[in-house]
């Protein structure tokens, strides 16, 4: 049966309001941006105001954020290509083998909250004098990277015929041959899903940076807290900020949310 008119329209409706719900929020920092602090507390200049593009300015020159989104983009960069290397032959290893055990310990990396490991690390990574470079941050931002991608990778694998990969061990291959060979380029897709989410999860990553990182090794979310004083909060500075942080991000999702969807479905079925 078709659903009804008034069921369209509920449906219309209802949706409308959680998109408006959704993106309000988005729609109010990028035009803070284009405010002076004095039109953001002004409520008449709500949608009329005069532009400035002061704030950007501030952010991108004064406030060295061409640096830190170098960073940003060097241990996302950094932390998704070492997980997808460690990542993608485990999750083989575990679905294939049925290493039950392994895939739990996956699973409790992903459940264990991240803050609650950052004291042992400051800890262990002081000792070590590595706090404030960028290798504590990508072996930081690893612990969140590496097990999504197994948890991905594993499903997607799991999804895979195992006829093809016995043929090729009749004809010789071994295992590492064959996933090689057989496995790993039917997998493309899961493996672009799974490092496009790590990449996502570790651009927007802050604690760990905030507690690890050095004047020199900040990445975008932390040096947004630079507008924020003591005394007085620079709001259009702040808003600025944080649209820079946030619109690349967002581009990168709308350009490859196809890729995955598809990444996720091809793994959500057994056959």
């Amino acid at each position: 049966m078709k659903p009804g008119k008034p069921f369209k329209v509920f449906r219309a409706v209802a949706l409308a309001v959680v998109v408006l719900a959704l993106i309000a929020p988005l729609l109010w920092m990028i035009a803070a941006s284009f405010k002076t602090n004095v039109d953001i507390y002004d409520t008449g200049k709500a949608f009329v105001f005069s532009p400035t593009l002061d704030n950007y300015g501030n952010v991108l020159q004064q406030a060295n954020y061409v640096q830190f989104i170098g960073n940003s983009l060097w241990v996302a960069f950094a932390a998704t290509l070492f997980s997808l290397i460690l990542g993608v032959p485990a999750a083989y290893s575990m679905s294939r083998f049925s290493m039950k055990k392994s895939a739990l310990v996956v699973l409790m990396a992903r459940i264990i909250p991240g803050v609650s490991l950052l004291v042992p690390w400051y800890y262990v990574f002081s000792n070590l004098q590595m706090v404030g470079g960028y290798t504590v941050l990508i072996l930081s931002h690893m612990f969140v990277s590496l097990p999504l991608i197994v948890y991905i990778m594993m499903g997607f694998f799991d999804s895979l015929p195992e006829d093809l990969e016995e043929a090729a061990l009749v004809d010789g291959l071994t295992h590492i041959g064959a996933f090689r060979r057989i496995t790993l380029p039917l997998s493309v897709p899961g493996v672009a899903t799974a490092g496009i989410l790590s990449f996502i999860f570790s651009w927007n990553n802050f604690m760990f940076a905030l507690v690890l990182s050095g004047a020199d090794t900040k990445t975008l979310p932390v040096a947004i807290f630079d507008f924020v004083g003591y005394a007085s909060i620079d709001w259009g500075g702040l808003m600025a900020a944080a649209t820079v942080v946030t619109l690349p991000i967002m581009v990168i999702a709308l350009f490859v949310q196809k890729y995955i969807v598809s990444g996720l479905t091809a793994g959500a079925t057994k056959g």
